[in-house]
């Protein structure tokens, strides 16, 4: 079998994002388009196969950036090097209005013009100013379109990069009559995304965060007949089985693709439907295992403070005396304001939970919640 050569695309969804960008759809997202889904759901290969080809097929020119693809990297420096090496492709017409350019301008796009083959934007270059550079010299809207955008709240540089392209936004579309700058930012955390939004000190405050959609049967569907074509047609899945399998592993492609494959070449085609429900029912079994054992390593402080935080979830305030005593119940003995730092700071190297550059903490893995929420369920029968 090939499983991995199936493509799935969803050109109406991708569509619908375009208006929303414009203000013409149901939902009005010129101020930006915030799109949250937990990870390995299919958002990045989305916005590759499918938005990214939409916006430009409208003539825009786009600028990708994906914060995970470099952890070591601030984003800040992530996010204005794509900038650049799109700006590099217009690389005669900036030359040419730096020529051209009133008194305001020659400074930025001369700077532009003897810069562009280095790997940062010039220091007297605001990445506001590389953005409107590039929408004049591209003569069509921009889009940035910035995935896993929370990553940019954990490094001061990152989170100014954030204001920074708020204020472009603002800059190049002020005459509020054709849009030139358009924003896109995608999230695999929720909590984290919303740091963006929802308060008056953040960047993009106002904004809405909208769920981005999970692939559903139509999907499964459609993987279940590319499958079924390269089996005998008597050992052939069943379109309920996989749709049922799939939900159970959190409508991952990824998981449902790995689970297909370990059963499609073991199973006859008269237990495939149990084979399929075992196999992904083990799959989320392992990963929950896996996260049953982190909890257990951990002290009995540290898994009030995670617990605490699960529960809490955007609402989450680490060291108010509500916080300590929900602590303290659940540890068993009195936590101290620093008894829960040195456990917040503890649970940030495991990797369990995240910080963002001014303070707030969220859930580094969003599908814990569902994982806490099973055991504390079990805990009560």
């Amino acid at each position: 079998m090939e499983p991995h050569t199936f493509t799935y695309q969803r050109p109406e969804l991708a569509a619908s994002l375009c208006d929303s960008l414009q203000g013409i759809g149901i939902a009005d997202a010129r101020s930006g388009l915030f799109l949250a889904a937990p990870r390995r759901t299919g958002k990045s290969t989305f916005l590759r196969m499918d938005l990214l080809p939409a916006l430009q097929k409208k003539g825009w020119t786009t600028v990708y950036v994906d914060l995970w693809t470099n952890k070591a990297t601030d984003p800040a420096v992530l996010i204005s090097n794509q900038v650049k090496n799109v700006l590099a492709k217009f690389a005669g017409v900036i030359a040419k209005l730096a020529k051209s350019a009133g008194l305001e301008k020659v400074n930025v796009f001369g700077a532009l013009s003897l810069n562009l083959s280095s790997l940062s934007l010039p220091d007297n270059v605001t990445l506001a100013d590389a953005l409107e550079a590039l929408a004049l010299a591209s003569k069509t809207p921009v889009v940035v379109v910035i995935d896993e955008a929370q990553q940019a709240l954990s490094t001061p540089a990152g989170m100014d990069a954030m204001f920074a392209l708020k204020a472009a936004r603002d800059r190049i579309n002020q005459d509020g009559e054709n849009q030139k700058l358009f924003l896109v930012f995608t999230g695999s955390n929720q909590d984290k995304l919303s740091h963006l939004v929802i308060k008056k000190n953040q960047p993009f405050y106002g904004c809405r965060i909208a769920k981005f959609p999970l692939l559903d049967r139509k999907f499964s569907d459609q993987y279940t007949a590319h499958i079924n074509a390269k089996l005998a047609p008597s050992n052939q899945f069943k379109a309920d089985d996989v749709f049922a399998a799939f939900k159970l592993v959190g409508h991952r492609p990824e998981m449902l693709r790995n689970v297909i494959a370990d059963v499609a070449l073991d199973a006859g085609a008269d237990t495939l439907a149990a084979q399929l429900q075992t196999g992904a029912s083990s799959f989320r079994e392992r990963i929950w295992g896996e996260m049953g054992s982190e909890f257990a390593a951990l002290t009995a402080i540290q898994r009030a403070v995670l617990g605490r935080l699960i529960q809490e979830g955007k609402n989450y305030s680490p060291f108010t005396d509500a916080s300590l005593k929900a602590y303290s119940a659940l540890a068993g003995k009195d936590v101290s304001v620093g008894d829960a730092q040195a456990a917040l700071l503890a649970l940030r190297e495991k990797n369990l939970v995240w910080q963002a550059a001014y303070g707030d903490y969220s859930l580094e893995d969003e599908s814990m919640v569902l994982w806490y929420q099973s055991r504390n369920a079990l805990e009560a029968t």
